[in-house]
């Protein structure tokens, strides 16, 4: 996305909103920040890339994870309530 300085944008205001209203957002900024960004009022709304999946194959279960599970609870369990206690 192109970036225009303040005075930049004043001086091409027109044409960067011809291009705005034809789908090309911009920022202006003031002293090198981006403060404000330009988009056509009826543009579609970036849709959010859905991302299931994305850590498959990053780790794996093993076979026998229900009973480091119950392990895991008691472990849990003894720090909360004490050893030998319920």
């Amino acid at each position: 996305m192109r970036t225009f300085n303040i005075h930049e944008a004043k001086t091409h205001l027109s044409r960067l909103v011809d291009e705005a209203e034809k789908g090309e957002p911009f920022v202006i900024a003031k002293a090198g920040k981006p403060k404000v960004k330009v988009v056509a009022i009826d543009a579609p709304k970036a849709k959010r890339k859905r991302r299931i999946g994305f850590m498959k194959g990053a780790y794996t279960l093993p076979d026998n994870f229900i009973e480091l599970d119950k392990k895991l609870d008691k472990e849990i369990e003894e720090l909360f309530l004490g050893k030998g206690r319920k």
